[in-house]
Parts: structure tokens; sequence; C-alpha cells
């Protein structure tokens, strides 16, 4: 940033918003950090000319999507014993229409308005009507989905030759950037990877440049990924950053932040009266023509019609998952509790995932949604056995989703406003016979034996709660917490081991990241295949907790699901929820 009066670049201004107001600027401009570059080949150079486009080709993609943005934001503290845990968060949630979002010129190094700058409201849509709060602004996140939209070439930069190299299946070539002299601040200053097919940029890890009229810069380190959704098409899916600053006596935050895309696929309703239709895909009529409908088969058949109606509306807003093969998963586990428990239910219950990160569970008529974070975090089948059970009896016992979204009419409205006019959540009375019923349905069931392990993972979730609000607070459906802070299904705690965090053998909470992935053009999802590895320290455990991205990038293959997007993580530490 400079002194009043001037101008100032788009990168600054985006990222101005992500951090403190200072009041005092440096008297003298910092010497730029300069390092050697190993020249590229002639070849090498076709291969950097060839990426400078695509990434204009990007960005021109990018203006025909409407995908979802997910933010999710810890701030950090130094441990002793664990290394670092989180004290607070931040979570940030926005359907974004790139083409309203940004233009040519906004792309140009001298603008006021800033990359995303003029679209505030357009990013922040659906957190305005989730209640949520944006302590840091989103563009500034999003912004690390570019290199340099305004100039990304050879006049503007330096290039040095690393190496070549493997990512996933994906062959790269791997290069460091410096920005050239006296070309502005809020350049890249890292290393990309270029793969060698279409030339696109698959990873950049690096931050932009500080501003030499401060005294120290304030840009986030990130390390952004992009994967294959279609022939020739490369796209931002993850953007991890990490800011930390042990050795360093300042009021700086400590952070990690993981920023996630999906849904490019979406279209998006447009204005309140717009008639968008509710398509209800794969209904076939399993009606018997030679008997008529009952009442209590046509009060059954209004509540079913209500629960379609609005899980399509939601899957049509980007925030729930394609029925799939993971949600058999789910399905396996319920049935067991079922079964256990010889509950004759009148149908089928299914399972779906929803998309987004809080933990929190969801009935919609005989469909039971559990939270994408919600699933990553837990370590055994007996803890997705109990938290399923909680949704279980909220069916068992008739609390249904409002008959009023029958009529389908009452769901043709924008994206925006499609949490503030579905009330999904149950009220406190429900959830508490709710909960006294889930605990019942577990000691009747085959995890009896070992709701011990269930009982650790609500000691963690109480003992991190205080710090992790954004991540316990339910955006769509059920807290997993009363009103008092306590946990609803507590009772599991009474018969479980003490919490002890020096224990490698108690895996209490995994860290988020650790079971489920998503295919970002389509937002199916689908489980890791992710090797287990052994604890080594107390460190190793994350319990809630963000960490790094590493994708195994493939290319877009139509025949093989989800196969631009295999992820290997590390993260999943203990074994995978596994089906009885």
């Amino acid at each position: 940033m400079k002194t009043k009066g001037s101008t100032v670049s788009w990168r600054n201004i985006c990222f101005r918003g992500l951090l403190v107001v200072f009041s005092t600027l440096a008297a003298q401009a910092k010497k730029p950090h300069s390092m050697s570059l190993t020249p590229p080949t002639p070849e090498q150079v076709a291969l950097i000319d060839r990426a400078s486009a695509q990434e204009k080709k990007m960005a021109g993609e990018l203006r025909k999507r409407i995908p979802m943005v997910q933010t999710y934001i810890q701030n950090l503290k130094p441990d002793g014993e664990l290394g670092t845990v989180p004290v607070s968060d931040q979570y940030i949630l926005s359907r974004v229409d790139f083409d309203k979002s940004f233009q040519a010129d906004g792309y140009r190094e001298k603008s006021r308005k800033g990359l995303f700058q003029g679209s505030i409201g357009a990013l922040s849509g659906l957190t305005k009507a989730l209640g949520l709060t944006a302590e840091y602004v989103p563009t500034g996140f999003m912004d690390m989905m570019f290199i340099d939209p305004t100039a990304f070439d050879r006049q503007h930069y330096d290039f040095g030759f690393v190496r070549n190299d493997f990512l996933g299946t994906v062959h790269t070539r791997v290069f460091d950037v410096l920005p050239k002299k006296k070309t502005g601040v809020g350049r890249f200053s890292g290393r990309i990877w270029i793969e060698d097919q279409d030339g696109a940029v698959v990873r950049l890890n690096g931050i932009f440049t500080g501003n030499d009229y401060l005294d120290r810069p304030h840009y986030f380190h990130y390390d952004s990924w992009r994967v294959n959704l279609q022939p020739g098409v490369w796209l931002p899916a993850e953007i991890y950053v990490e800011e930390t600053h042990r050795n360093r006596l300042d009021d700086e935050p400590e952070l990690r932040a993981r920023t996630s895309f999906w849904g490019y696929s979406l279209k998006l309703p447009g204005r309140e009266t717009e008639n968008t239709a509710i398509r209800i895909d794969d209904v076939t009529d399993q009606s018997d023509a030679a008997q008529d409908v009952s009442p209590l088969q046509a009060s059954r058949a209004w509540v079913a019609q209500a629960e379609a109606n609005v899980l399509d509306r939601l899957v049509q807003a980007g925030v729930l998952a394609p029925a799939g093969d993971f949600d058999k998963v789910l399905e396996t586990v319920t049935n067991n509790l079922i079964i256990g428990n010889n509950l004759n239910l009148p149908d089928a219950v299914h399972c779906r995932v929803l998309l987004t990160t809080p933990l929190e569970s969801l009935a919609v008529g005989n469909t039971i949604l559990l939270s994408r974070g919600l699933v990553d975090v837990l370590p055994y089948e007996e803890d997705l056995a109990a938290v399923l059970s909680f949704q279980l009896a909220h069916i068992t016992l008739g609390h249904h989703v409002d008959t009023r979204y029958a009529f389908n009419d009452r769901l043709l409205f924008p994206d925006e406003v499609t949490f503030q006019r579905i009330t999904m959540n149950h009220s406190e009375a429900d959830d508490a016979v709710a909960a006294r019923k889930a605990i019942e349905f577990l000691h009747h069931s085959v995890y009896q034996d070992h709701l011990s392990n269930a009982g650790l993972f609500f000691a963690q979730l109480q003992n991190r709660s205080r710090e992790l609000k954004a991540l316990t607070t339910p955006r769509i459906g059920d807290s997993l917490f009363n009103a008092d802070g306590i946990p609803w299904l507590i009772d599991l705690t009474r018969t479980s081991p003490r919490l002890d965090v020096r224990d490698l053998n108690q895996v209490a909470a995994l860290p988020l990241g650790s079971h489920l992935k998503v295919d970002a053009w389509d937002d199916r999802v689908f489980q890791l295949k992710a090797k287990p590895l052994p604890l080594l320290t107390v460190q190793d455990k994350m319990p809630f907790e963000l960490t790094p991205v590493w994708l195994r990038l493939t290319r877009y293959n139509e025949s093989v699901p989800g196969s631009a997007q295999a992820a290997s993580t590390g993260e999943n530490n203990v074994p995978s929820v596994q089906s009885q």
C-alpha cells in the first residue's frame, strides 16, 4: 500500500481486507530478496508461454461458472506439547457467479476496485443467509486462485527451471518464479507446476510480494491446487494457507485456512419470481395399480413429496451431494441400528452427505443428512452409528420436515435465501427426546460393546467446542450440543475412559479431510483411499484441525468417476469407517 492519494494495486486491496489496519508506514523501502535462477531452455520457454495463455483461458472458463466457495480458518497459538492448537475459527460460504464477479478490465494492475471488489454482495449472499460473519474478506482467499491475472508472462516475471515431477499420475515441470524489478507490488513469488500436455499450471506455492513502503509484508503464504474437471479444463479445487510466526514478537495472527471449490456445473436460479422447475431424478412408479390410496398412505406420500422437494432444492443450491456410493456406507450402519432394535418402518431410511464443513446432522423425511466435516472427523464406525442414531430417532418419533414444502412453488427462490426460507433444524424439545431414544438404539445394537469410543469422541468434541465455535455451529440442521453447550449424547462418555491426549492408542477425533473427497465438477462424494499411518507423537492426532492439502492429480477420464481429484492427504491416521 502507498500513501494516501497514490494508486493502489488490486492485489493490495484484496489482501488488505484480510488483516488488521496498520496506522503507520515505514519511511524507507526495503531491498527485495534476490536468488539465482536456472535459465529455462527454449523448450521450457515455450511451455511457460503456453502456461501464460492457459491462465487467460482459465479466467474465461471461470466466467462461465457459478461454483460454491467455502473457506474455513483456524487461528492458532503455539503449544509446548501439541505443537499448535486452535484458539478460534471462522467460516465463510458463498455461491459465486464469476461472470458478474469479475471482468477482464478488473484485472488491471492499477484498478482501485480490485479483483472481485465490486461484487461483495455476490460473494456474501449465502454467507449472510446462513448468519455468518466475516472477520476475513473472502475475496482475499479466493484471489489465490490466480498467479497473476494481469500479467503472468516473461515480461513481468523471471523463471528458473527446478526439476521434472509427478503430482499423482500427471507429469509436470517445476519452475521458480520471481517478479521482475519495478513491476509493482502484489506480484506472485514462489513455485509453479506446469503439466506438459495442455500447458496448464496445476499447482502454485508461494506468496504475493510485500510492499516496499511497509516494514513487513502482509500477504499469506498459500498452496493452490487445480484439477482436470473436463477435457483440457483445469480449474481451482483447493487452496491451503498457513502463516505462523513463532519466533516473532508481533501481533500478526497465526492461522491455517482451507478454501474449497465445488459445483462448477451448477446452474443459478435468478430472481425470486423465476419459475425454476424442481426436478426429481431417477424416480420410478412403484405403486400397485390395483390398490387405492388410504388416508394414512396419502399422508405419508405428502411428507415424502415435501422431502423430495427439499432434497432436490439443496442439491440445486450446491450444499447437498447427489446420491452416490458412499451413501450406502452410511445406510449400512443405519440398517444395523434398525435391525438391532427391530424397528418396523414403513419406508427405507436413506442417507446423504452435506458438502459443508460445520459439524451437523439433519433428518429430512426418511433421509438422514450428515455434513462432510462431521463424517471426516469420526474415527470409528460406532462414532458414525452414534450421530446417525440421533437422526434415526427423529425419524421414528415422527419429527418430519414441514409439509408445506410439498408445494414446490414454495422452493422457487434464489440460492441466497434458501436457508432463510427452509426451517430444517428440530426444536430443542424434539432434540432432547431424540437424544434419549438414540442412546436406547445404540445399547440395543451391534455397537453396544464399543460405545466407549463414541464417548471419547463427544468428550473431545466438548473439549474443543469453545475454541471452534464456527465448526460446531450448525448452518442448516441440528447441533451436536444443547443450549448449555453439552453434547446431546453426553451419556456415552459415562462408560468411556478419561480423555488423554498423551495416549497414542486413544484416537478420539480425526483431522478435517480424513474420509471424503468431492468431485468439484458435479459434487459427487467419494471415500478417500489413503493409507493409514501410525501415530508417532501426540502432535499427529490433530483432532478437528486443518492440515495441508496434497492432491494426487489425474487427468480427466469420463469413464472413471471422480478420477480428476484422487486426494492422498496423509490425514487418515487410523482405519477408515468400515461397514459391518
